[in-house]
């Protein structure tokens, strides 16, 4: 007798079972009409490593787990006492090359008027010398003063050269340095949210070591697999709904975006048509970047639910799986 009991009892909650089942079925998965097809899938999201060019103390850590940063905000700085110090001394010493500059564009005025000076001396001693008044010796020592400004104004000129030459040796010394030091703030390259916190003030990280790790929900997409016979009719840009396990009230648009070229899930030997059918292809279904950032709080990576693609240009969606978002 209890053996019998024991039997009605699991054939009961056999039936039990298999109605809850059948009930999850027709609630979760709408019936689909000839020229669609479906399968489970996750809600994924790119994730973007923002990390140190190069090694260093972490001062500060700007964000914390789960807010949102926009494009070009800094998230963490660096110590940067050090290159910092460097700045400053690459600055001074362009500004010395400037001042070396000055004096040098002086010294050419100084010199310029000086082979003014020698060059009226020599014409005029010239034309004593030609009329008798005064001796070669005269006309001589003034065609060596020439000379000699001539060769004074050239070297002037030739500080001027060099002092622009330190200037620039200078400001691209001080250019790296401040490259160096625009690098120590780890902005965020896209709009995104916090996903981890991998490294906290104070400690040492190594080149490339990540601080924190960024979630782009500007691209969102569910990744689904279908069989050869679907992914086959299938197409780029072919229409796409998907409906979340949380908010299974909801139809969301999507877009085919990817469908790979080769199987990914392979029998070792395929020779007939039954197991060219359990062939998978990986599909990818994007939601739009303006549908996303209508909704970026709702976004959110790692929920699942169920992807439908439309195989048939000329098929028309059903009722159960018309857009519907929240309001």
């Amino acid at each position: 007798m209890q053996w019998k009991r024991l039997s009605l009892i699991l054939a009961a909650l056999l039936v039990i079972a298999g109605g809850g089942y059948y009930y999850w079925l027709s609630t979760k998965a709408p019936a689909l009409p000839a020229g669609f097809a479906m399968s489970n899938g996750r809600i994924e999201a790119e994730r973007i490593d923002v990390s140190t060019k190069l090694a260093g103390r972490i001062a500060k850590v700007l964000v914390t787990e789960g807010q949102w940063v926009k494009a070009g905000d800094v998230i963490a700085q660096m110590d940067t006492a050090e290159i910092d110090a460097q700045l400053r001394q690459a600055q001074a010493a362009v500004a010395q090359a400037e001042q070396q500059k000055l004096q040098a564009e002086a010294l050419v005025n100084q010199r310029e008027a000086a082979l003014e000076f020698a060059q009226s001396e020599f014409k005029r001693t010239d034309q004593l010398v030609k009329n008798g008044h005064t001796t070669q010796e005269r006309l001589d020592l003034a065609r060596t003063a020439l000379t000699t400004a001539e060769a004074g104004l050239a070297e002037a000129k030739a500080g001027i050269n060099l002092a622009a030459a330190t200037i620039a040796s200078a400001q691209a010394s001080m250019d790296r340095l401040q490259s160096v030091r625009n690098d120590a703030d780890l902005v965020a390259p896209r709009d995104g949210r916090a996903q981890y916190i991998l490294a906290k003030a104070g400690e040492i990280v190594g080149a490339g070591g990540t601080v924190v790790t960024l979630t782009d929900l500007t691209d969102i997409y569910m990744t689904i697999f279908l069989p050869a016979a679907d992914a086959g009719r299938l197409s780029i840009g072919a229409q796409a709904r998907l409906i979340l396990d949380p908010i299974p009230e909801y139809v969301i648009p999507a877009t085919v975006t990817f469908v790979a070229s080769s199987a990914q899930f392979t029998p070792k030997s395929v020779e007939t048509s039954d197991e060219r059918e359990q062939l998978m292809f990986r599909v990818k279904l994007t939601i739009s970047p303006e549908l996303l950032a209508k909704y970026q709080e709702q976004a959110k990576a790692g929920v699942a639910g169920i992807g439908y693609v439309r195989v048939d240009d000329s098929a028309q969606w059903p009722e159960t799986l018309q857009v519907k978002l929240p309001q």
